[in-house]
């Protein structure tokens, strides 16, 4: 993974819901959706959703290292969830220059937060350099880490951590295209 300055990283970490909105509306502007890439976009974007909603139901954030679940196999599965979503979005939306925005916006906003993330969890939990060993950031293990540990997925731990909002927010964007396919 690309290495970002922790002044770099905290400054971008502040652009991550601007740059949501400024998507949002490039996505309005650039949607050339038809029902085969609705077909071929949605699932893509439901399979990132579902990755999300594990690994959300399995998060206690700051108070127990995740590393069971989802995050047993990677260590940033709502990321790994979130690219996934875009990646489908941007298939139903049929616009390479939106595929291009949002690789953009992952490399140079999303990719500086994992790592202020990743710093922020070493200091936390003494155990997070041995899972890092074991576990990679961004590409799954075939088979989950033998030493996975933490809760499991829990529906009120999805919930308190507000996971809905990104199915909610997804229902949108895909209500939209299709509205533009028809």
């Amino acid at each position: 993974m690309m290495q970002f300055s922790k002044a770099y990283a905290d400054r971008v970490a502040k652009l991550r819901v601007p740059s949501g909105f400024l998507i949002v509306l490039v996505f309005a502007a650039l949607s050339h959706p038809t029902v085969e890439s609705l077909a071929i976009g949605f699932p893509i974007s439901l399979a990132g959703l579902a990755l999300r909603a594990w690994a959300a139901g399995c998060l206690r954030k700051d108070s127990t290292l995740a590393s069971a679940g989802p995050y047993a196999h990677l260590r940033n599965p709502l990321y790994v969830g979130t690219l996934a979503v875009a990646a489908g979005l941007a298939a139903a939306s049929r616009n390479v220059i939106l595929a291009a925005l949002f690789a953009a916006v992952f490399a140079f906003v999303y990719l500086p937060v994992i790592q202020l993330e990743e710093q922020h969890l070493r200091k936390l939990f003494s155990a997070y350099a041995e899972y890092a060993r074991h576990v990679r950031a961004l590409l799954p293990r075939i088979t989950a880490w033998k030493d996975a540990s933490g809760p499991e997925f829990s529906f009120a731990q999805y919930k308190k951590n507000r996971e809905y909002q990104a199915g909610l927010g997804f229902l949108v964007g895909a209500l939209y295209l299709v509205w533009r396919a028809m």
